[in-house]
Formats: structure tokens, C-alpha cells, sequence
């Protein structure tokens, strides 16, 4: 999702959005690590990800980490 995309959430489902991509990015790093990993590409772009919906959510000046 494109940080357009991210713009027109509503405040809640921005902090899930967020919370699903760190789950994404963990199972990721995971397989990464046992070597299950086929397409390392997608941990650069979970973490872009991440990056994207945070800096929304400090832009609206939401506290991720009270959500």
C-alpha cells in the first residue's frame, strides 16, 4: 500500500495495519534466519512498509506504542 493509501485509513486501522506488517516482518525474518527464505526482497519491502504507515501515523500524531 502506497502512502495515499495510507493517508485515507481511519486512525484504528492504521495502528492494525501497522501491527500486521510487524508480524509480517517477523515471520519473515524467521524464515530468513532457518533458511526457508526464498524471496528476500520481501523483508526490504515489509520494512518500507512499516516506514510508510509510521510516518502517517506521526504525521497524525497517533502513539503507536499506546494503540
Amino acid at each position: 500500500m502506497d502512502a495515499k493509501g495510507m493517508r485515507d485509513l481511519e486512525d484504528k486501522d492504521l495502528v492494525k495495519h501497522i501491527q500486521s506488517q510487524r508480524k509480517e516482518l517477523f515471520g519473515l525474518r524467521f524464515q530468513h534466519a532457518t533458511g526457508e527464505l526464498e524471496n528476500t526482497s520481501g523483508l526490504k519491502n515489509t520494512k518500507r512498509e512499516i516506514a510508510r504507515a509510521l510516518t502517517v501515523a506521526r504525521e497524525r500524531g497517533i502513539d503507536i506504542d499506546k494503540a
